[in-house]
């Protein structure tokens, strides 16, 4: 299939850099899409573009029964108010950009043919295609509780193989790269030192103030998700070099990471300039969700537990934290296992500790 048809009305062009951009324009509305073509970002915008297009359509405010569309619709308001408000936005970019292929089709007719051939159109983009067909397959679920179907079609289509580390996680040396390019007392050093030193998800961050502060700790509640929906509190001390860094933070500012208007930054905002800021430094592999693994990454290679990782970073899976012991972990747990073993050049070692083929035998002891 040509990227055209995927992404309908999205249109290449190449800017005065010689770099080529996509760009969505339909009826009047017009968005740029990027340089990635198939990416999350791209994602993200096309279906802001979509939505646009829909709100100042014709009977953009009436949806056929029985139809993707419609089902999308339901699955907006039963399942969105459940889960944060980042994760809900992913969901909706997603589900908006089959809604351009696919909205109009009856839900009872997708067999399983389709989700593969859904699948296999975005092949060229194997993770963004495995979060659609997890997000399918929970809108398929809901059909069936509203009785428009009698089974889900998308159970028993295989996911593409991928990494299964998902974001990935900050090593030391990336972190001295962005320190370098981002000295202390820009906004940039400033984000990346209140997320690194807290391990706050970007939603969490954006929130943070000096009300959040009290005799030298850091006290927050996270941000509440469909598993959480109370949201769990966080109370962790303030690491010097943060403490140094927030010193820095304008006493009367209501947030830490303010905008230069004094406006607090949206949590869309913070991620966007974090990418600009990752990729100055040529990090483009890093990401804002990146720094909540590095903490926990540093907490498992230093020695810490699960429960102390879980103490700091607010998850609520033990499972889940005991992921970083046993990934980052191991090169502790390596160290001490080497400087058990006992040395031959001090003595401790000896000749009757080894098994007797390994013996050397005297000449007398031949005769």
């Amino acid at each position: 299939m040509k990227k055209a048809d995927r992404f309908p009305f999205a249109k290449s062009y190449t800017d005065r850099h010689s770099k080529r951009r996509w760009r969505f324009r339909h009826k009047g509305v017009t968005a740029e899409l990027g340089t990635e073509w198939g990416s999350e970002e791209f994602c993200r915008r096309y279906a802001e573009a979509v939505n646009g297009h829909a709100k100042s359509g014709a009977g953009a405010d009436r949806t056929v029964p029985g139809t993707l569309n419609a089902l999308a619709v339901q699955f907006y308001k039963l399942h969105l108010p459940t889960v944060a408000e980042s994760t809900a936005a992913d969901y909706r970019a997603l589900i908006d950009a089959l809604r351009v292929q696919h909205g109009h089709k009856r839900v009872s007719q997708m067999a399983r043919r389709h989700v593969i051939a859904i699948k296999a159109d975005m092949a060229a983009t194997p993770q963004q295609a495995n979060k659609t067909l997890k997000r399918l397959s929970q809108m398929m679920e809901l059909a069936k509780d509203l009785e428009w179907r009698t089974d889900n079609p998308v159970d028993g289509v295989k996911l593409y193989p991928t990494n299964a580390g998902g974001f990935h996680t900050w090593d030391e040396g990336e972190i001295a790269r962005f320190y370098e390019v981002h000295e202390i007392g820009t906004p940039a050093h400033l984000a990346m030192t209140l997320m690194l030193y807290t391990g706050a998800a970007k939603c969490d961050a954006v929130k943070m103030g000096r009300g959040n502060v009290r005799d030298g700790r850091l006290i927050y509640r996270r941000n509440k998700t469909r598993r959480n929906p109370e949201g769990i509190e966080v109370n962790i001390p303030i690491h010097p070099y943060l403490a140094e860094t927030l010193a820095r933070v304008p006493s009367d500012a209501f947030t830490f990471l303010q905008t230069e208007n004094g406006l607090s930054r949206s949590v869309k905002g913070l991620g966007s300039s974090m990418r600009k800021w990752c990729d100055k430094a040529g990090l483009s592999l890093c990401s804002s969700h990146g720094l909540r693994k590095a903490i926990c990454r540093r907490i498992a290679e230093a020695g810490g537990t699960a429960f102390q990782i879980m103490s700091v970073s607010g998850h609520i899976s033990l499972k889940e934290a005991q992921k970083y012991c046993e990934e980052f972990g191991r090169k502790a747990l390596a160290d001490s296992a080497i400087a058990s073993l006992p040395s031959g050049a001090n003595g401790e070692q000896k000749l009757t500790n080894h098994p007797a083929r390994f013996v050397k035998k005297s000449a007398k002891d031949l005769k």
